[in-house]
């Protein structure tokens, strides 16, 4: 069998080893205590994924303003006047004659790709707590439901806040 010259045989280990086809055995790893999620504190309030929801007056207008920004649509449906627009770091939603105004929406159960949560903070247990600590709704969850839910509560500035869980209460 030929072998390499010393010079390439380092040259080809250093490829090795950066294209991590090569390494020496490590120990194991121990996964670092901070970077794993602590348990959910009893009183622990657990919204979901933020975006702000806006009611807009031309929905062609304002999808061209916010794709200026750098915005891209990553859902929704135009014909039925209502979009998803994301940058790489916020959500929007753009809404055509759907609410009377401008929300704060957070939705249990989803990442900011939509992707479903293994575990999470149901709709259901959130408005319970919240009703708890003396939070009055616009809107209740169906609290004998386990599937999608929402509810609507109200700041001090009258600005609505939706929380809105598109998927089922996550399996305990």
């Amino acid at each position: 069998m030929p072998t390499l010259p010393a010079r390439e045989s380092i040259a080809l280990y250093a490829l090795l080893v950066l294209a991590g086809c090569h390494s020496k055995p490590t120990p194991e790893r121990v996964p670092d205590p901070a970077s794993q999620k602590p348990a959910r504190a009893a009183d622990a309030v657990e919204l979901g994924n933020f975006s702000v929801s806006l009611t807009v007056k031309d929905l062609a207008a304002s999808r061209a303003f916010y794709e200026r920004l750098g915005f891209r649509v990553i859902g929704g449906a135009a014909e039925q006047n209502w979009l998803i627009l994301q940058n790489e770091t916020s959500t929007i939603g753009l809404f055509q004659g759907m609410f009377p105004k401008n929300m704060l929406t957070f939705n249990p159960g989803w990442d900011r790709d939509k992707q479903t949560l293994a575990d999470f903070q149901d709709v259901r247990e959130l408005q319970a707590l919240l009703k708890a600590r003396g939070i009055a709704f616009d809107a209740e969850a169906d609290a004998s439901t386990t599937g999608p839910a929402s509810f609507v509560i109200t700041d001090p500035d009258g600005n609505p806040i939706l929380v809105d869980q598109h998927v089922d209460r996550p399996k305990r």
